[in-house]
């Protein structure tokens, strides 16, 4: 099903109702000290993230940087509906928590003399004296405009290659009822209209006399030009809807040629859990952002402008699970996506490495996203890594972190004792050292693999809920046996006239760290819902969330 997002309107964002006055004060005093260390005139020193398919019709995307160096003079950045408040309770509450931080980078690159445009979608009354909106009135009319910039875009060419990644069609609100039924009777008591409660922008951002504001397409485009403005960045909500959609936002200016990016830290979803794919508000925040890197624009973060860390909601509690997938028999590029999409997506971030297809041995993105990860689940086949991705590895699994492998996993990183290529580096007892296992071949291609549960392990959470009867090996049959010390056998698999073979294990790594292995993950082996809840209460064993 091609791509055809939800005609929905419902207007973006809000944010803020209180800070305490202690807060705003020691808020205040830090940014002025950061305010007195910014250089103006400062080039924006950026790395401008996509996602572009490993090759042709693969469905499988890899994230790609950029580094770009912008001039502030030739750059905007638009605060798209950061309004006051909005009738999702919890909308109001995630864009109070994210406007202190998102003040930070307009008085940044306001100071390095970057353009803020605020837009505060149907308030622009409130402010018809306020030397900001006056401030758009003495810029000339641009001498042309792009075809229907003063209208709403719901969808631009590119997008039509995929698929939209979430149902919105009940406007996004993910209240629990009752909290939402209180908020709504608190607006209405306000004399304000529940169902769209904004006035004005949010107080937690600064308004500079010399900043626009607009929320027209043409105003706004007739500032970019007369300002001879090359770079855009969106910052704001709702990233679905307005931050997509609205006449100044990503779509119309990626479409009208602007070198535009979307802050994905300085944003937020009108996503409800209820509604497909089912997963949590955060993924489904994350699954938008991977469409627009896609399809419509790069992405940056605030720690860009702003160093530390990119910010992240107090309430996104969700690991970070790292799927590394090189293995071309088995299309776990294909299962593994679709099953974490099903059964991680409510409680785990997941980013996926998948192989370059041009060079076996590179996983481009493995040395970024492996620091990151608070879990590895593994899927490859004798590959041999740079030593940067081979460094993140190790320091993975020497930092006690754990790890999920799957079929090939156990000589993920073995070139059977041949030389690796130059620069690139194995992990030859990688099997003994971290998976636990002693890998030394496989039967030949034949009956389907009969599995039991070892001796004594009936009731390890690993195997809870999982039909015994449904639990089907279709690959072929692994030789592993002796494990190392410290593995403890859960499946047993054979096949007839050969002896049983261990085909599903826990570990613990010489640091500490959890290790869970299994030689299933045949494609076929991913139709059974037994294999994908053991995968799943795996995982979450490994990072002892059961």
């Amino acid at each position: 099903m091609k791509f055809r997002p939800t005609p929905f309107r419902a207007h973006c964002l809000l944010a803020t109702t209180t800070l305490t006055v202690a807060t705003l004060t020691v808020a205040a005093l830090s940014l002025l000290a950061a305010g007195a260390r910014v250089n103006a005139a400062e080039s924006f020193d950026l790395e401008l993230r996509k996602r572009v398919e490993t090759g042709e019709e693969t469905g499988s995307f890899q994230m790609t940087r950029q580094q770009q160096t912008w001039q502030p003079a030739e750059t905007a950045v638009v605060v798209c509906d950061m309004w006051d408040l909005h009738h999702c309770l919890n909308a109001t509450k995630r864009g109070a928590e994210m406007a202190p931080r998102m003040d930070r980078v307009l008085k940044l690159a306001r100071a390095r003399g970057a353009t803020i445009i605020h837009a505060p979608s149907s308030c622009v009354k409130f402010y018809a004296d306020h030397p900001a909106r006056k401030h758009v009135q003495t810029i000339p009319r641009a001498d042309t405009f792009p075809t229907d910039i003063g209208k709403w875009c719901h969808i631009i060419p590119s997008e039509e290659q995929g698929e939209y990644p979430i149902d919105q069609s009940d406007g996004g609100e993910d209240d629990d009822p009752e909290e939402h039924k209180k908020w709504a009777e608190e607006l209405k008591a306000k004399g304000l209209n529940p169902r769209a409660p904004w006035t004005r922008q949010t107080k937690l951002l600064t308004i500079a006399d010399k900043d626009f504001i607009s929320d027209n397409g043409e105003e706004i485009w007739s500032i970019l030009e007369h300002r001879k403005i090359k770079n855009v960045v969106l910052v704001g909500v709702h990233t679905n809807m307005c931050v997509l959609g609205r006449p100044f936002g990503l779509r119309q200016m990626a479409r009208n040629e602007k070198n535009v990016v979307l802050m994905r830290d300085m944003t937020d979803t009108m996503y409800n859990p209820a509604r497909r794919p089912y997963v949590s508000h955060f993924t489904g925040t994350d699954l938008i952002v991977e469409h627009i890197e896609k399809w419509v624009c790069p992405t940056i973060t605030s720690d860009q402008l702003l160093g530390g860390k990119p910010f992240r909601f107090k309430n996104d509690t969700r690991p970070h699970v790292v799927a590394l997938i090189a293995e071309r028999e088995y299309k776990t590029n294909q299962t593994l996506p679709r099953f974490a999409l099903e059964r991680l997506g409510k409680d785990f971030r997941v980013s996926f490495v998948f192989a370059n297809p041009k060079d076996r041995d590179d996983l481009p993105g493995a040395e970024r996203l492996i620091p990151t990860a608070d879990l590895l689940l593994v899927s490859v086949r004798r590959r041999a890594l740079n030593k940067v991705q081979m460094d993140a590895l190790r320091k993975h699994v020497a930092g006690g972190k754990p790890v999920v492998g799957i079929r090939t996993a156990n000589h993920a990183f073995s070139l059977r004792g041949k030389e690796a290529p130059k620069g690139r580096f194995v992990w030859e007892r990688w099997d003994r050292d971290v998976i636990g296992g002693h890998y030394t071949n496989h039967h030949g291609d034949g009956p389907n693999v009969k599995i039991t549960v070892a001796k004594k392990q009936a009731n390890h959470s690993i195997l809870k809920g999982v039909d015994r009867n449904d639990l089907v090996g279709h690959g072929s049959l692994y030789v592993v046996s002796p494990l190392g010390p410290e593995a403890r056998p859960l499946l047993l698999g054979q096949i007839p006239d050969k002896p049983v073979e261990p085909i599903a294990w826990t570990n613990t790594t010489e640091a500490g760290g959890r290790v869970f292995y299994t030689s299933l993950g045949h494609i076929e082996d991913f139709q059974h819902e037994a294999v994908k809840q053991l995968l799943d209460n795996a995982i979450r064993w490994a990072v002892k969330t059961r």
